[in-house]
């Protein structure tokens, strides 16, 4: 009997020590200084809804404690004053008045002046750190992990590209001329299966450890910094993958959108912006889910936007982040996203934001942007959006037909659109990226209609983005996707051909990247492609010519676009309004003087860039 008795205590004993987990708080720490008073703590450990909380910290109060559905969970809200002291303090958690768990907190004090935001001076490079370059082989498979396999042979597993990579690599970028970075998704995507893209994350507040580590990323940051780099982090509103915490153990049914059966997204943008709309329409691309495992957040539930919103102040304040990439933007609840870009501007003035919007009109990105400009009769406050309405014409110009809306007219009449925006310069613009094919492939391998895209890309408005690769030809079309995902040669040992050098590089693909350095270098000392205005004329025999200028004055920039296959003569007396006072020109690429303006020759499929003296 005894003996039974013995085994019952240390079973119920057993069972007590279970409901007394704390398994994690988040945020883990937090600031003094911040614009906004409140913070929501999510408490996380089995059972700890059964538990009183007791704090105390001069300027801090506990104003209240949310209990919810999932009794393995507690929320408590905190009013920090402006005069709070950074310190550390005690978070109790009692039984009865006992003392069962403790967790120290932290207040930190903020660092100023290190969020510098992006414009239309910069160049972004966008890379996916798992194919761009491996610094530390030890972390290429991390016991735990649900995907263990490393397999560089397959576009769908891990291939071992890291942060330490990245940062080795950072004399490449700057050689090239890029002045920012943007990298898919760092945090933990610790799924089963193709979890090298980012997209589907399992711990918000966690470095992928086969990246590296919070530190380490804040290292990657500081040195980047350091020089002159600007850092643009890619988030993620709209969904989680399976495999994250909160979807195994949800705070409350209503964490994630729920349906009768699973729902997928329509992935049509239209509904949501049609006034002729039904709302089941609407419903199923707002609330679907993005993929099965990809779940929905609920965005109209105040935890979850309590949740992501202070997820993102968190990273920007710890690591210094100057812009971020918000992913499918269309996706998400209009309201929340509103009230999170008033709360991260509130806290970041200077942080750039742009969205993906991969929409099929001008107007359908406008809808998107901060002004109302399209009649919506809702201010998103969203500065940019990640322009593939002009990616499209782009590819139009170069390779369509010439017709009276077709070919480079598509170009001119897209960017005649422009007046939908509130600030047009504040889009980014790109050719190619992780979901989509390859500008070299895009132009059927055409060196000279790559460098026209190249070029144009380069000396529009708005901020360009150059997706990592296309420097040195990488190619391939998007289907499947991991197509346009391949590793860059040359960033892990024992690579056959080392691409990041001139020597490893074949004569063509120098070719490429020594233009693309060359303009991108050029536009870094160029204050008329920096933050010139635009002044475009209507196409005439297939040539489509822009000027960038300042109205002070200063060297103003001229691009002559024949996307033809046979060379032309441009006669330049209709552009008198920018050439007037122009006597001379000079050939950025080829740095051949131009002393008779008044016919210029423009070889076929070429974009000439010239500087007017």
């Amino acid at each position: 009997m005894r003996k039974l008795f013995v085994v019952l205590f240390f079973i119920l004993l057993g069972k007590w020590a279970q409901a007394q987990q704390l398994e994690r708080i988040e945020p883990m720490f937090w600031w003094v200084g911040m614009n906004n008073p409140k913070l929501q703590l999510l408490v996380h450990g089995t059972g700890i809804a059964a538990l009183d909380v007791q704090l105390e910290h001069p300027g801090v109060k506990l104003a209240k404690v949310h209990k919810v559905e999932n009794p393995n969970y507690l929320f408590l809200d905190l009013e920090i004053d402006r005069d709070a002291k950074a310190g550390k303090f005690p978070i109790v958690f009692n039984k009865e008045g006992k003392k069962k768990l403790q967790y120290t907190y932290e207040l930190k004090k903020r660092e100023s002046n290190r969020i510098q935001g992006l414009s239309s001076k910069d160049l972004i490079y966008l890379l996916m750190p798992d194919r761009f370059a491996n610094g530390e082989p030890g972390n290429d498979v991390v016991k735990g992990m649900r995907e263990n396999k490393l397999n560089r042979d397959s576009m769908y597993y891990r291939h071992g590209g890291d942060l330490q990579g990245l940062i080795g690599k950072l004399d490449y970028l700057e050689d090239l001329g890029v002045t920012a970075i943007w990298m898919t998704p760092e945090i933990e995507n610790d799924m089963t299966e193709a979890s090298y893209h980012g997209y589907a994350a399992t711990d918000h507040y966690k470095i992928d450890p086969r990246y590296g580590s919070l530190a380490l990323y804040k290292k990657y940051v500081d040195k980047a910094h350091e020089k002159g780099f600007k850092i643009v982090k890619d988030i993620v509103h709209n969904h989680m993958g399976t495999g994250h915490w909160l979807y195994s153990d949800m705070p409350m049914k209503s964490w994630v959108n729920q349906w009768p059966v699973y729902t997928q997204t329509s992935y049509r943008d239209e509904p949501v912006m049609d006034p002729h709309a039904a709302e089941a329409d609407k419903n199923k691309m707002l609330n679907g889910w993005f993929v099965p495992v990809m779940p929905d957040f609920n965005q109209k539930n105040p935890f979850v936007q309590n949740y992501l919103t202070q997820t993102n102040i968190w990273w920007i304040e710890y690591a210094g982040i100057d812009g971020l990439r918000l992913d499918t933007y269309p996706y998400n609840d209009p309201e929340y996203m509103k009230d999170w870009i008033q709360k991260i501007k509130a806290e970041f003035p200077a942080l750039s934001v742009f969205g993906e919007t991969l929409v099929n009109s001008v107007a359908a990105q406008a809808y998107f942007t901060g002004g109302n400009t399209v009649n919506r009769g809702f201010d998103t406050e969203l500065p940019g959006i990640t322009d593939a309405v002009l990616k499209n014409a782009i590819y139009e110009a170069l390779n369509g037909n010439t017709g009276w809306t077709d070919g480079i007219f598509r170009l001119y009449a897209t960017l005649a659109q422009d007046f939908l925006y509130q600030d047009a310069n504040r889009n980014v613009i790109f050719l190619d990226n992780h979901d989509m094919s390859r500008l070299y492939s895009m132009v059927n391998e055409d060196i000279s209609k790559f460098k026209s895209g190249i070029a144009l890309l380069l000396t529009m408005r708005g901020i360009p983005q150059l997706y990592y690769g296309t420097e040195i030809l990488m190619k391939n079309h998007y289907n499947p996707p991991g197509l346009v995902r391949m590793d860059f040669p040359g960033g892990w040992p024992g690579d056959k051909a080392d691409k990041f050098t001139a020597s490893g590089r074949t004569a063509l693909e120098n070719e490429a990247f020594n233009f693309v350095r060359l303009l991108a270098r050029y536009r870094k000392n160029s204050p008329a492609l920096q933050r010139g205005k635009m002044m475009q004329y209507v196409p005439e025999d297939g040539i489509y010519t822009y000027f960038r200028y300042l109205p002070d004055g200063g060297k103003q920039v001229m691009v002559i676009v024949n996307a033809d296959d046979k060379a032309k003569k441009l006669p330049t007396a209709r552009f008198v309004e920018r050439m007037a006072n122009v006597s001379a020109a000079t050939n950025v690429i080829t740095s051949q003087k131009l002393e008779n303006l008044k016919i210029i020759a423009v070889p076929a499929k070429t974009t000439l860039v010239l500087e007017l003296n």
